[in-house]
């Protein structure tokens, strides 16, 4: 037998293996994400239901760290690393940073609490409903090939960022500058009516 006709008789056996592949036959990468989630998933439960501050912020690094983890799972490395500067670097820095300048109390405290709980959950839940239905919907028969090139690496990502999004992306920008400006000028007009009322 030559190696073309060994080639040619295991092609079928491939292709035929791949295509059998699906939900009673899951990989490690699949395992791992499905793990990962469940621990993320725990860790926002914990945080929304937590009476500590300081331990509600950092049950969100969990959280927030946890969503990174996926997007490597799902190769998109870019918003990852993005993941992990922006939201657990910088966000979870910041809310930590207003908790000590507020100077919240560090135990359990009786404000966290609302008497709005319901109302939340049953808010959160439809939310949360209408996100999966979408998505589902959105990615119905889209799978992510994990064996092939990187689909979220920085350089696809930038491409398709400034190549088809980069009007967007600049309207995008100019608003949060507006938000940012139009916050401080909120914050100086405050200043100045609480130094004439104490005048």
């Amino acid at each position: 037998m030559s190696l073309a006709t060994a080639t040619a008789l295991a092609a079928p056996a491939t292709t035929t293996a791949a295509g059998s592949h699906g939900f009673l036959s899951p990989t490690g990468v699949e395992i791992t994400f499905l793990l990962v989630g469940l621990v993320t998933f725990g860790a926002a439960i914990v945080t929304v239901t937590t009476r500590q501050l300081v331990h509600a912020a950092l049950w969100l690094v969990v959280a927030l760290g946890g969503l990174a983890v996926e997007y490597l799972l799902l190769t998109a490395e870019f918003i990852a690393w993005v993941q992990v500067l922006i939201y657990v670097g910088s966000v979870v820095v910041l809310l930590l940073f207003g908790l000590m300048l507020t100077r919240a109390p560090i135990g359990r405290s009786p404000d966290a609490d609302s008497g709005n709980r319901w109302a939340a959950l049953t808010v959160a839940l439809a939310a949360a409903a209408a996100l999966v239905w979408v998505v589902v919907d959105a990615f119905r028969t889209t799978w992510v090939d994990l064996a092939g090139p990187a689909s979220g690496s920085t350089e696809v990502t930038g491409a398709s960022l400034f190549q088809n999004w980069v009007l967007p992306f600049e309207a995008l920008s100019v608003l949060l500058l507006a938000a940012l400006v139009g916050a401080i000028v909120l914050s100086r007009k405050a200043k100045s009516a609480e130094k004439e009322e104490a005048r």
